[in-house]
């Protein structure tokens, strides 16, 4: 009996820090939607409301040493890697107390510390490079795993298919997490390719393809795991599609429902699914107060306030390392 209560504990502990993880990143991005709103935060946004649970599964899964790489849509991978919500916040300032110095913005990323080692818009560009490090892994014996996150649009490139032949062909350790959202941009799914069949691109490359319900916090975490374990047995790659649905535009803050009669449909068909709510039910049915969880979204919502006051007081950059970190041919450096 006592080993049941430790699982059940243990459970329990794990869905409390995935419903976390999950409203730490959507307060981040309502909040950040709000600035993006009111003109004080400027510059292309594009907000991850909706598919919290693929990062947060993910990122709970692996160990902070693990590396992650992401693209345009990746605040909500930093905070679940265990990146503080003031630095990415005043990235997106341009502060110099931001993650990147005020480099990078809201889609250039690089936060070492927590095993973020880069974003880019430029899609599926960091796919090959999470490969390379999971490459660098293997050779160097140190256990680590590599994650790739990209959305259904990255599918269709051919550094996704070339990464996913070389991992698969040197048996890496490296996950690729697909967040499929149906789109690419404002293009359907089925506009792009003749059939729903992304999670069968694994076995064209010799590697197992997971299809996952990317709403289910709990099933992501579950499957990322074994993936995981899988990677650093030796056993190689895993491809994990998990199909979820942003609420918002593909860059900004609208809820992006005047892109065609079909995604107005399909907006209300997924509100419900809301995995931030799902996993709420599931903890207060596990006998978890909801006073509790209303607590801890507070806590939440104080920690994106203050992160707002700290990008709002903090420094912009200083004018003199606009050469810093710059490589130019004249001086090879």
């Amino acid at each position: 009996m006592s080993d049941e209560h430790d699982v059940a504990r243990r459970r329990l502990e794990l869905w409390r820090r995935l419903y976390a993880t999950m409203v730490r990143i959507r307060a981040f991005e309502e909040r950040l939607a709000d600035l993006v709103d009111a003109g004080e935060v400027r510059g292309p946004c594009h907000l991850s409301i909706g598919q919290e649970a693929i990062a947060a599964g993910v990122c709970t899964a692996i160990d902070t040493d693990d590396t992650i790489w992401g693209g345009h849509r990746s605040h909500g991978h930093y905070i679940a890697k265990g990146g503080d919500p003031r630095a990415m916040m005043a990235e997106i300032f341009g502060k110099a107390t931001g993650c990147s110095r005020g480099r990078g913005g809201s889609m250039h990323i690089f936060a070492p510390q927590v095993g973020l080692l880069g974003t880019v818009p430029l899609v599926a560009a960091t796919i090959p490079i999470a490969v390379g490090a999971a490459l660098a892994s293997k050779l160097r014996g140190d256990g680590r795993v590599a994650v790739a996150f990209f959305g259904d649009g990255a599918t269709e490139e051919g550094h996704f298919h070339e990464s996913v032949n070389l991992a698969g062909v040197y048996r890496l350790p490296v996950l690729f997490v697909c967040e499929n959202n149906f789109y690419s941009s404002h293009m359907a799914l089925l506009e792009r390719r003749v059939s729903d069949n992304i999670a069968l691109t694994g076995s064209a490359h010799g590697i197992p393809g997971v299809v996952v319900d990317g709403n289910d916090v709990v099933e992501v975490h579950r499957v990322a795991d074994a993936a995981a374990e899988r990677a650093r047995r030796g056993d190689g790659p895993t491809l994990l599609e998990c199909r979820t649905y942003r609420w918002r535009g593909h860059v900004g803050t609208s809820w992006d429902m005047d892109v065609g009669v079909r995604r107005k449909d399909e907006l209300a068909e997924w509100l419900p699914k809301d995995p931030i709510a799902r996993l709420r039910r599931e903890l207060i049915e596990c006998g978890v107060a909801e006073s509790d969880l209303d607590r801890e979204d507070e806590t939440t919502h104080d920690l994106i306030a203050e992160a707002v006051v700290f990008s709002r007081t903090s420094s912009l950059p200083d004018p003199a390392e606009l050469g810093d970190h710059v490589f130019t041919t004249a001086t090879g450096k």
